[in-house]
Formats: structure tokens, C-alpha cells, sequence
């Protein structure tokens, strides 16, 4: 792939990560009003593993495996999907999706964090900034009144930061991990693997299925955006980056994604955007930049070599 071509796909998928993602958290929050949340994540990816394989098929693309790369995918796809996707998904019964984009904004902290404590990355001053802001943006968000007297939304808030920790380790272990060479096959197996998983825990939790044709309109055009769009299309793009560019460029999506998901969320569900959870969302996303800032803060990092 020459330099040119490679650079126009990165920027084509960083867009679908941006805005697609974006758009997932209202698709999500309004389909798990009617239907259980597991088998909602369960339904969605098998489809699109399902389709993937028939595209891959159609294209001549083979779709044998390893053994070692089955185990990887399968691995991969519980980071995820089963768990870092599934959970999200349960905690929107219980958050607005503006919240629980803005929260999940403070992924690159925790990559960040993972990345010094497993590669022993070193942390730069702008990056200890970025943690400092990370961290003061997450409290001014989850410490508002009218979030936390909603019922479970603690317990939703704490699921979320979980699934973030999930992703991220995900996203260290995809960059290093033994994967099919093509990202769409890469995706596809990852998506059965992960459905399949999330499959089981529906089963465990008791949760009731129905088929397509007794859901509402909007919730059926939500589940076909989630599968073509959300799934196929931004999660390849999401595994094509992996490969190309570092986790915490792969993470910068969070700049994105809270602000599309907060003004989908107030438009059409009309939820509350708090003067507080503006000022959460500018403090949180200017961590997010100096983390991922290549500039070093001169000042602070005289200050620390002095202490």
C-alpha cells in the first residue's frame, strides 16, 4: 500500500471512529428501552460477523485461520465486545448517553496508565497534566446531583470505567497480538466470538429474546445502523488503526465521539446537558490533549527534574 493511499484510509477511518462511534451511544440507548441489553450487543454482532464473512467470501478473501489466531480473536473480542461493549450497553438503562460518552472520554487516561504499568512506557510532563485534568474532569461529572440521584446510575458509572479498562487493555493487546492479516476477517471473527460470548451471559441473566419483526420502527433502524455502520464499518476501521498508529491515537476518538453522542442525546431524547457537565467535558478533553500531545510543558518539566 503506497504512503499516499495508506494515509487517505487512516484519515477515511479515524473519521468512522469519530463520527460513527459518536452515533452508537443514542442507537444503543434507544434500542435498550425495549429490548435486554445483552442480547441486544449479542444480536448485533453475530449479524455483523455473519455478513462479514459473507462479504469476505464474496471479495475472495480466505477465512481460515490459526489455531493461536482463533484464540487472539476470541480473546480480543471479549475485551471488547462481550465485556467492554456488552456492559456499556446494560449501564445505558441506568445513565444518559451524553454521560456515558463523556465518561468513556477519559479512555485515553487509562491506556495511558496500562501502558506504563505493563510496557513500562514513560510518562511525559503533558501527560501527567492530561491525568490531572482526566482525573478533575471524571470528578466534576460523576459528582453532579442530578446524576447521581438517578437510580443505579453509581453502579452504571462504575460498570462504564470498567468496560474502559477492559477496551484499553484490549487495544494494548490487539497492537501486539498474532491476528489475521486482513482487518475485515480480523473483525469478523472477533464479532462471532464476542456475540457468541454475549450470548451466554444473556442465557446466565434470564434474559428474554424476541425476534426483529415484533420490535418497534425505531428500534429496528437503530439495530441496522448499529450493524452496518457501528459494527462493520468503525469496528474494521478501529482494528485497521490498531495496526497503523499507536493506542493513544487510536484513543483520541474520545475527543469526538462525547460531543457528537451529548448533542444526538439532547436533539433527539432530549437529554439534560448541565452547565457542570460542560465544564467536566472541556476540563476532561483538554486532559485528553496534552496526554496525547507530542509538545512538552518546558516549565513542569524543569520543576520535576529539580524535586
Amino acid at each position: 500500500m503506497n504512503s499516499s493511499k495508506n494515509t487517505f484510509f487512516i484519515l477515511l477511518a479515524f473519521f468512522s471512529i469519530y463520527i460513527i462511534w459518536g452515533s452508537t451511544y443514542l442507537l444503543n440507548k434507544i434500542a435498550v428501552t425495549e429490548l435486554p441489553p445483552f442480547m441486544l450487543a449479542a444480536m448485533r454482532f453475530i449479524t455483523a460477523g455473519v455478513l462479514i464473512f459473507i462479504i469476505a467470501k464474496l471479495m475472495g478473501k480466505p477465512l481460515a485461520i490459526t489455531k493461536k489466531q482463533l484464540i487472539n480473536t476470541a480473546i480480543a473480542g471479549f475485551l471488547f465486545l462481550t465485556f467492554g461493549n456488552g456492559i456499556v450497553v446494560w449501564a445505558l438503562k441506568y445513565v444518559d448517553s451524553g454521560f456515558a460518552a463523556l465518561e468513556i472520554s477519559a479512555q485515553p487516561l487509562v491506556v495511558l496508565i496500562l501502558m506504563r504499568v505493563f510496557q513500562g512506557k514513560k510518562i511525559q510532563a503533558m501527560s501527567v497534566l492530561g491525568v490531572i485534568l482526566g482525573i478533575i474532569g471524571i470528578y466534576l461529572l460523576v459528582s453532579q446531583n442530578e446524576v447521581v440521584s438517578k437510580e443505579g446510575s453509581i453502579l452504571g458509572m462504575i460498570m462504564i470505567f470498567v468496560c474502559m479498562v477492559s477496551w484499553a487493555t484490549g487495544s494494548l493487546f490487539v497492537g501486539k497480538a498474532d491476528l489475521p492479516s486482513n482487518y475485515f476477517v480480523n473483525t469478523g471473527y472477533q464479532m462471532i466470538a464476542g456475540g457468541i460470548m454475549l450470548v451466554i451471559l444473556s442465557i446466565i441473566f434470564g434474559e428474554s429474546w424476541s425476534l426483529p419483526h415484533v420490535w418497534s420502527e425505531k428500534v429496528q433502524v437503530s439495530m441496522v445502523l448499529l450493524v452496518v455502520f457501528g459494527s462493520i464499518v468503525a469496528f474494521t476501521s478501529f482494528n485497521f488503526l490498531l495496526k497503523r498508529v499507536s493506542p493513544e491515537k487510536v484513543a483520541t476518538s474520545t475527543y469526538v465521539n462525547p460531543i457528537i453522542a451529548l448533542l444526538l442525546g439532547w436533539y433527539f431524547l432530549n437529554e439534560v446537558i448541565t452547565t457542570q457537565s460542560i465544564v467536566a467535558a472541556i476540563v476532561l478533553l483538554t486532559g485528553v490533549y496534552f496526554i496525547n500531545t507530542k509538545k512538552k510543558l518546558v516549565l513542569f518539566e524543569r520543576f520535576r527534574n529539580r524535586i
